[in-house]
């Protein structure tokens, strides 16, 4: 029979796997990208959300999409950025809830008709999040510009996010993207947990998961918060690895030689 490290550390769901019950720590991190995305939508215009991989972008959007009222907007996610310039257009009118049409000319104008009949007739903002956003080709990058130009480009009827890994701020440097990168209004790039937070946010997720127990001494903690360097996604691999290890071994609670081989097997996975 294979130990249950629920049973063992009486936890009603594995907090630390992708696919358990979701618990939302709010860290200061996620509060004040938050604060941007929400700034974004007053002002609407291009904003711009980086972060290296496993700090937790994905779960600001779908927390800042989920927040949105849909009577007042209307969200259209994009994650698929290596899309051609047209199919990334035909993706957009699906997104808007419209038939797309087979030339680019004709997409552009149905994305700009749809996006004025949302802003001026129904007072609804159009939310474009366009995720992965590093991998967007450079002619879509030029074209969202003129996509979202209304009145002379004297105002912005639509909120765009660009979502990606840091590199996305280094490409939208180049000369050849300086018009766009003049039209963003909100740029943040998330960064990695303190100790501090990083220790509140390992008993936050075990507290969520119903458990009452001390499950990990201090200095396994400390260990795997130096083997992390603070990225949440892989504070959750050891300690979803560290539960398993435990139980395995039958222990009460994880000592720093748990983590250690936690993070042994990390590095070699």
């Amino acid at each position: 029979m294979i130990p249950d490290p629920l049973v063992r550390f009486g936890l009603e769901f594995n907090p630390f796997l992708k696919n358990s019950r979701d618990i939302l720590i709010e860290t200061s991190e996620f509060k004040e990208a938050l604060f941007r995305l929400n700034y974004l939508t007053s002002t609407k215009g291009f904003g711009l959300l980086t972060g290296a991989p496993g700090l937790g972008k994905t779960t600001v959007i779908r927390h800042f999409s989920d927040s949105l009222n849909p009577s007042l907007y209307k969200v259209c996610y994009s994650a698929m950025s290596t899309l051609t310039v047209m199919d990334f257009y035909r993706s957009l009118v699906d997104q808007l809830g419209l038939i797309p049409s087979y030339r680019k000319t004709d997409n552009f104008k149905i994305i700009q008709a749809e996006v004025s009949r949302l802003a001026l007739d129904k007072r609804i903002t159009p939310v474009f999040i366009i995720d992965e956003a590093n991998y967007v080709s450079n002619a879509i990058l030029n074209d969202l510009k003129m996509l979202f130009n209304f009145d002379m480009d004297s105002r912005d009827r639509a909120v765009v996010l660009l979502s990606g890994l840091p590199v996305l701020n280094h490409t939208l440097s180049l000369n050849i993207h300086e018009p766009l990168r003049q039209r963003i209004v909100m740029n943040y790039n998330l960064d990695v947990l303190s100790k501090d937070e990083g220790r509140s946010y390992i008993l936050k997720k075990l507290s969520g998961a119903g458990c009452s127990q001390k499950v990990f001494e201090d200095n396994a903690i400390e260990a795997i918060l130096n083997a992390s360097g603070g990225v949440p996604r892989m504070i959750n691999k050891l300690c979803a690895s560290c539960l398993l290890i435990g139980a395995n071994q039958s222990l009460n609670i994880l000592s720093v030689d748990t983590a250690m081989q936690a993070i042994s097997d990390a590095e070699l996975g």
